[in-house]
C-alpha cells in the first residue's frame, strides 16, 4: 500500500513537471519569438521556481530540454572540431540588380526545366552562422559554421540563447527524426550598445561591432558569460535527412513557415516574389528602411523557392547555385575634417590620419581614417575643415571616399606633409621612386618602439606579457634602446614600471629567457627588414642556414629562391651592409639567439611527392589549423607557401570568409583544398 502512493506521488510530480515544462516554453516562445508575452515575468519566474524546486527533490526527472538546463555550470576548456551533417555553403555574391540578373540567367541556363521561378527574399544578417541539430525533437548540437565542412561544438553556448528551443514542437510532425537548422546568431543593437558601456565603465576594450562581439561571445568558455549578453537567432534552413523533404517542405516559404511551427525564430521581413523585378524592389525598400532595424543586415539573401529546382542546379565547390546574396553598398557617411595627423610606424614609414569628428559607420563610431601618403592626400585634395564622406573599406578599414568640395569653407587648410619626423625631430626622406615619406633614424623612439612591438609579438619571438604600454615605457625610461636590450632586462628594473609586481616580472623575464628558443626563421623575421614577412624569412632561412651565409649572400643568390624578386633581394642584402645592423646581430648571437638552421628546422623536399615543387596559397580561417601551422607542414612535406595566387600556384588552401584570392584561384582554374583534403594529401 505504502508503495502505490510512493508510485502516486512520483506520477503526479513527473506529470507536473512536464505540465511545467510545457507551459514555460509555450511562455518562452511566446516572449523571444513572438515578442508577444502571454504571461507576466513574476509568473513565469514563479512557475519556473517551482519546476527546480521538483528537479531538485526528483534530479532522476531532469532532462536535457527542461528549461532549467539552459546555462551549463562548468565552463568548457576547449571547443572540439566536428564534421557537420549537412555542409554548411557560403553564398555567391552580387552587388548590384544587373549582377543578379546575370545570376538568374545561369540559373535558367543550368536548369533542364526551370518552369515559373519564385524567389524568397530574406534581410541577410550581419551575425554568425549556426547549424543546430535536434534528435526526437530535442537540441544535442550546435556547431559554429568553420569552414562549412568542419564547425565547432559549442552546444554549451547555444543553449544560452532563448530564442533557440530546446525541444521542438513537432504536434503532427513526430516521426521527423533528425532535424538539421541552419541560422544565424546576433546581438541586438541596443545590447551591443550596453555591453560596451559596461566595458568602458570596467576599463575594459570595446567590441568593434555587433557581428564581432556575436561571434566572440558564442566562444566564450562560460556559457553564464554567454547567457548575459542575450544574443538572439533567425533560423533560415530546414533540413530532414531522414525524410523525403518534397513531401513536406516543397519550397523555401513553405521551409520557413515550418521552422515557425517548430517553435523557431525566423526573420520576419521574409518576402515571397513571383519575379526578378521584385526582388529588385525589395532590394532597393531595404536599402534605406534596413537603418531602422534593432539589427545589423548587409543585404537580401535571394533564394529560388522551388525545392525540386534547387536540387536540379545543385552545387559549385563553394555555393549553392540557387541562391545569392545581394550586397548593399559599403555604408557611407558624411562628416568634417578636424585635423590631420601622421603616424610614425616601425619601418619609419609616415601615415597620414585624418582626424575626423565621430560618426556612426556600419555599426562603430569612426573618428581617424588613414590617407595613405602625400600622393593620396593630392589626388583626393583633402584639407583641413573639409567636408569628407567616409565609407568603411571591405566593412572594416575607415577611409575616406571623396571630398565635398562645395561644402570646403574659405579657410581651409591645406595640409603639408612635415620635412621632420614628429617623433625624434631628425628630416625625413622620400625615396624618388616611393610614394611613401619615411624616418631613417634607427634610433627614433617611434621606429624603435614598433620594432620592439614587432619582435615580442606572436607569431615572431613570442614573448607574451610585453604589450604596447610596458613597450612604451621600456623606451621612455631608456631601459630598451634595442631589442638586444630585452635580454638584458632584470626583475628589478621591471618592478619600476607601472602595475609590474615581481612575480610578473619574474614571469617576462623567463618569457624573454624562452624567446632565446624560436628558430633562425622567426628571428630573421623579427628583425623588421623590410619586404621580409614570414614567409619569406622561412623561405630564406631554408636556403642560407646561418646568418654568415645571408650576410654574405648577393642580390643574384637570393633572386635564385623561387618567389623573391629583385626588390626583396636589394632590401635583404643593404640590410646587411649596415654596420648597425651588424652590430645588433652580434649582441643578439651574444646573447643566445638562434641565428642558424636547427636539425629540427630541416625539410627534406622530398618527403612527400604530391608536394615536391608544388606553390601553395592558404586563404580564410582554418577549422584546426593555425595558418603557420598549415604553412610548416606544407614545407616540410617538400611545398613552398606564398601569398599571392598566380598561374604559378598549385593548389589553393580554403578556410572560412575565403576572400579575393577564391576568386582569383576559380578563374584560373587552380586547384582548391579543404583542411581535411590538405591533411589527407599530408
Amino acid at each position: 500500500m505504502e508503495m502505490d502512493v510512493v508510485e502516486l506521488m512520483e506520477s503526479e510530480v513527473k506529470r507536473r513537471v512536464g505540465e511545467l515544462r510545457q507551459l514555460l516554453q509555450h511562455a518562452s516562445y511566446a516572449y523571444y519569438v513572438l515578442d508577444h508575452p502571454m504571461m507576466e515575468d513574476a509568473v513565469y519566474d514563479r512557475l519556473y521556481r517551482e519546476l527546480q524546486d521538483l528537479e531538485l527533490q526528483y534530479p532522476q526527472l531532469i532532462t536535457a530540454d527542461s528549461p532549467t538546463q539552459r546555462v551549463g555550470e562548468t565552463p568548457a576548456t576547449h571547443f572540439n572540431s566536428v564534421r557537420h551533417n549537412v555542409s554548411l555553403y557560403s553564398l555567391e555574391n552580387a552587388f548590384n540588380v544587373e549582377e543578379l540578373q546575370a545570376w538568374e540567367q545561369r540559373c535558367l541556363r543550368q536548369a533542364p526545366n526551370p518552369g515559373v521561378a519564385e524567389y524568397v527574399c530574406e534581410l541577410k544578417i550581419d551575425g554568425s552562422a549556426l547549424a543546430l541539430t535536434y534528435e526526437n525533437g530535442v537540441l544535442v548540437r550546435g556547431l559554429t559554421r568553420g569552414d562549412g565542412v568542419m564547425g565547432e561544438d559549442i552546444t554549451q553556448n547555444v543553449r544560452t540563447i532563448r530564442s533557440i528551443p530546446l525541444r521542438l514542437n513537432l504536434d503532427g510532425l513526430e516521426n521527423l527524426g533528425r532535424v538539421e537548422v541552419r541560422g544565424e546568431a546576433f546581438l541586438p543593437l541596443d545590447v551591443f550598445e550596453e555591453i560596451n558601456q559596461e566595458r568602458q565603465k570596467a576599463g575594459e576594450s570595446l567590441f568593434a561591432n555587433p557581428r564581432n562581439a556575436a561571434a566572440g561571445t558564442l566562444r566564450q568558455l562560460n556559457p553564464k558569460i554567454v547567457a548575459q549578453r542575450k544574443l538572439d537567432f533567425f533560423a533560415y534552413t530546414l533540413h530532414l535527412p531522414y525524410l523525403d523533404e518534397g513531401e513536406i517542405v516543397r519550397n523555401q516559404w513553405k521551409s520557413l513557415d515550418l521552422l515557425q511551427r517548430m517553435g523557431l525564430k525566423v526573420n520576419p521581413n521574409k518576402c515571397l516574389c513571383s519575379s526578378l523585378q521584385e526582388v529588385a524592389e525589395y532590394y532597393q525598400q531595404w536599402d534605406t528602411e534596413r537603418l531602422n532595424l534593432p539589427y545589423m543586415t548587409d543585404g537580401v539573401v535571394v533564394k529560388i523557392n522551388s525545392s525540386s529546382l534547387q536540387t536540379q542546379l545543385g552545387f559549385t565547390q563553394k555555393f549553392p547555385r540557387w541562391a545569392v546574396a545581394l550586397k548593399y553598398a559599403a555604408e557611407e557617411a558624411p562628416t568634417r575634417v578636424e585635423k590631420i595627423t601622421v603616424n610614425v610606424g616601425r619601418t619609419g614609414a609616415i601615415t597620414p590620419l585624418a582626424e575626423m569628428h565621430p560618426v556612426q559607420l556600419a555599426g562603430t563610431t569612426v573618428s581617424r581614417a588613414t590617407l595613405h601618403n602625400s600622393v593620396h592626400i593630392a589626388q583626393l585634395d583633402i584639407r583641413i575643415g573639409d567636408t569628407v564622406i567616409v565609407r568603411k573599406a571591405g566593412e572594416i578599414i575607415p577611409e575616406v571616399v571623396r571630398v565635398l568640395t562645395q561644402l570646403r569653407p574659405q579657410d581651409a587648410q591645406p595640409f603639408v606633409m612635415p620635412t621632420h619626423c614628429p617623433v625624434c625631430g631628425q628630416p625625413l626622406v622620400k625615396p624618388v621612386d616611393e610614394a611613401v615619406t619615411r624616418c631613417v633614424n634607427t634610433s627614433c623612439p617611434a621606429i624603435l618602439k614598433g620594432a620592439i612591438e614587432h619582435w615580442v609579438s606572436r607569431d615572431v619571438l613570442d614573448i607574451r606579457g610585453i604589450g604596447e604600454k610596458v613597450v612604451q615605457q621600456l623606451v621612455d625610461r631608456g631601459l630598451v634602446k634595442s631589442v638586444a636590450d630585452l635580454y638584458n632586462l632584470t626583475v628589478e628594473q621591471l618592478c619600476e614600471l607601472e602595475k609590474m609586481g615581481e612575480k610578473l616580472a619574474l614571469k617576462l623575464v623567463d618569457a624573454i629567457a624562452n624567446s632565446k628558443q624560436q628558430s633562425w626563421s622567426r628571428v630573421l623575421y623579427g628583425l623588421g627588414i623590410r619586404h621580409v614577412g614570414n614567409v619569406t624569412a622561412q623561405m630564406l632561412t631554408k636556403k642560407f642556414t646561418t646568418v654568415e651565409d645571408l650576410s654574405h649572400a648577393k642580390v643574384t643568390d637570393i633572386t635564385a629562391i623561387y618567389g623573391i624578386g629583385t626588390e626583396i633581394a636589394s632590401s635583404v642584402n643593404q640590410w646587411f651592409q649596415s654596420s648597425a645592423n651588424q652590430g645588433l646581430i652580434t649582441r643578439l648571437q651574444a646573447g643566445g639567439l638562434q641565428f642558424a638552421t636547427s636539425s629540427k628546422e630541416e625539410t627534406v623536399s622530398d618527403a612527400n611527392p604530391k608536394f615536391a615543387g608544388k606553390t601553395f596559397v592558404i586563404t580564410g580561417t582554418l577549422p584546426t589549423l593555425k595558418r603557420n601551422e598549415a604553412k610548416e607542414l606544407i614545407q616540410k612535406a617538400g611545398g613552398k607557401v606564398t601569398d599571392s595566387v598566380s598561374k604559378k600556384t598549385d593548389y589553393v588552401v580554403l578556410g572560412a570568409d575565403a576572400g579575393c584570392k577564391l576568386t582569383k584561384a576559380e578563374a584560373l582554374g587552380i586547384t582548391l583544398l579543404d583542411e581535411a583534403q590538405l591533411l589527407e594529401m599530408l
